[in-house]
């Protein structure tokens, strides 16, 4: 299957994406500044489709999160995930100087902890960690 990565993703792929993977989609505008802010974004394409995506967002010093790392189902189990989080590494360890160090977090879709596992993500909770904790706030 021939795959093409590209830095880039419209807020209609993003979105149509998210909600394959049962997320929320994102309000437009959201969506775009989410998208112009990301360190990094690899988008997969498959004969001109967006098939998948990951982003990278972080404080410009030492944190940086992984994002949205989706693939449609269809295409899941093809590798394209696996080459997705491969680009991602990369890029973090690419941006590091000497003497530097970054603290990657990510939270993992229940079940999808062993993947994250091979690029050397630990399993929360553990015995020097506690669970990682999530909010969503609307406006009211």
């Amino acid at each position: 299957m021939d795959i093409k990565y590209i830095n880039q993703i419209s807020a209609a792929d993003f979105n149509y994406l998210r909600k394959t993977a049962g997320w929320h989609e994102v309000e437009e505008k959201q969506a775009l500044t989410g998208i112009k802010n990301s360190v990094f974004i690899i988008s997969a394409l498959h004969d001109g489709k967006t098939v998948g995506m990951a982003r990278v967002v972080g404080d410009g010093g030492y944190v940086m999160i992984i994002v949205d790392v989706i693939v449609l189902p269809e295409y899941q189990g093809k590798g394209i995930g696996r080459a997705m989080m491969q680009k991602v590494m990369e890029y973090i360890k690419n941006s590091l100087q000497e003497g530097q160090f970054v603290f990657v977090n990510l939270m993992s879709a229940k079940g999808r902890e062993s993947f994250y596992s091979q690029f050397g993500f630990d399993t929360r909770p553990n015995e020097k960690a506690g669970a990682g904790m999530t909010q969503w706030i609307a406006y009211s």
